[in-house]
């Protein structure tokens, strides 16, 4: 049997389906900016002062949008609307037609796949209240995929001394 993710639409999943497409990222909660004149986006290491840095996760999800007024509520009407999250996203991937990667937790069955993969912000970010201006934070890679382990793995060339 097919899991859910191949065979409903992100509109006919449950909300527990929804929820757990999450991968625990945290990638969609650092601050990004966005520049007026070209509508493009950049990235920065600083994360919402609700994401557990360790965890990757929110700390009040139940009451984020009333701690963090412009937290976004994701749906999947918003998902047309929104360009800004990542690449690795689950949301993002399934709404433009792709599967969910390999590391998934939904396909590991372990939620510390998404860290041993490289995916996760863990060890990565600087709180909010501590971080000051948000250009001085800018960097790129929450907007890329990042090389996972598996990968990296492919590429490895072995060599070997022939024996005189």
């Amino acid at each position: 049997m097919d899991p859910f993710w191949q065979t409903k639409s992100l509109a006919e999943m449950s909300r527990a389906e929804w929820e757990s497409l999450c991968d625990g990222c945290g990638r969609c909660c650092l601050h990004k900016l966005r520049d007026e004149a070209t509508n493009e986006i950049s990235w920065t290491n600083v994360a919402c002062r609700l994401l557990d840095s360790e965890s990757c996760r929110c700390s009040d999800y139940v009451n984020r949008r009333r701690r963090v007024p412009d937290c976004i509520k994701l749906t999947p009407q918003a998902l047309d609307d929104i360009d800004w999250l990542p690449p690795t996203c689950a949301y993002r991937r399934l709404h433009n037609g792709d599967d969910l990667p390999a590391w998934h937790p939904l396909r590991t069955g372990d939620p510390d796949s998404v860290h041993r993969a490289g995916i996760s912000v863990r060890g990565r970010t600087i709180d909010e209240r501590h971080a000051g201006p948000l250009e001085h934070h800018l960097t790129a890679w929450p907007g890329r995929v990042p090389r996972t382990p598996q990968a990296a793995a492919r590429k490895v060339v072995v060599t070997r001394r022939g024996s005189s």
